[in-house]
């Protein structure tokens, strides 16, 4: 488990600096190997595949639960057998914390 499954989000709009390029490769160290990091370094995706729908929607709802309670949404896009999850925080224009502690938080459920 990750160290990232334990904190929580913090309110950040505009106020904070985004992550630097190599300040967030070592944060991707904690998340499965199945995220990337875009080559601008401003946003993660992973794409979790199911092999019904109905898994995708179910697995869609944990996704919304985990934005709910840490007040962080993704850009997510569900398809039948598969759900594309991107990270980045809009206020700051790029990565924060807040988009490895979700995604950590993501891998965690999806393990289960």
């Amino acid at each position: 488990m990750s160290e990232l499954t334990t904190r929580k989000c913090r309110p950040c709009e505009g106020d904070v600096e985004p992550l630097g390029k190599v300040e967030a490769e070592k944060l991707m160290d904690q998340l499965h190997e199945d995220w990337s990091l875009s080559r601008d370094g401003k946003h993660i995706e992973r794409a979790f595949l199911f092999k019904a729908y109905s898994r995708s929607i179910a697995f869609a709802n944990v996704v919304a639960w985990v934005a709910t309670v840490e007040g962080h949404h993704p850009v997510m896009t569900v398809h039948y057998g598969k759900v594309e999850i991107t990270y980045n925080t809009h206020s700051i224009g790029g990565l924060s914390e807040n988009d490895f502690i979700c995604a950590a938080k993501i891998d965690q459920f999806a393990e289960q």
